[in-house]
């Protein structure tokens, strides 16, 4: 847990309540790949987000995680989140899944995009995240 909980403060959103949301992307969204920057006022307010993670705890061993999107010219679109023991297995598996996703709708998506991380366990367990947030709300 400490490791899932280094990678939320390396991410930003450590001091939230996480929401996991599917993946589906609203029309007029804007996706930017910056980097959160989280508010001491929103200090355990819900956070919206689409998560990927993997935990690694072999020595040696690597963890990746990944999200991609898609959207159409509207803004709509799709999100995939994927992990895997290397960057390449995780962007492969995004561009599958992605396209297999893109084939079951009618809209006319864009190219794939994605973010990927990446750590190492050199010597106590390690967690990568991606997490694409939509929005912090007071409760």
């Amino acid at each position: 847990m400490s490791a899932f909980d280094n990678a939320l403060i390396n991410a930003g959103i450590a001091n939230y309540n996480l929401i996991y949301l599917s993946s589906i992307i609203p029309e007029g969204s804007i996706i930017t790949t910056e980097k959160f920057i989280s508010n001491i006022e929103d200090y355990g307010n819900r956070l919206y987000i689409v998560i990927a993670r993997f935990n690694q705890t072999i020595i040696d061993n690597e963890a990746w995680a990944g999200i991609g999107w898609v959207q159409d010219e509207e803004g709509r679109g799709l999100f995939v989140e994927h992990f895997a023991e290397s960057k390449d297995s995780v962007i492969g598996l995004i561009e599958h899944s992605m396209s297999d996703m893109k084939q079951n709708r009618d809209f006319k998506y864009k190219d794939i995009k994605y973010a990927v991380t990446g750590t190492k366990c050199y010597n106590k367990p390690v967690c990568a995240i991606v997490a694409a947030v939509f929005k912090s709300q007071d409760w």
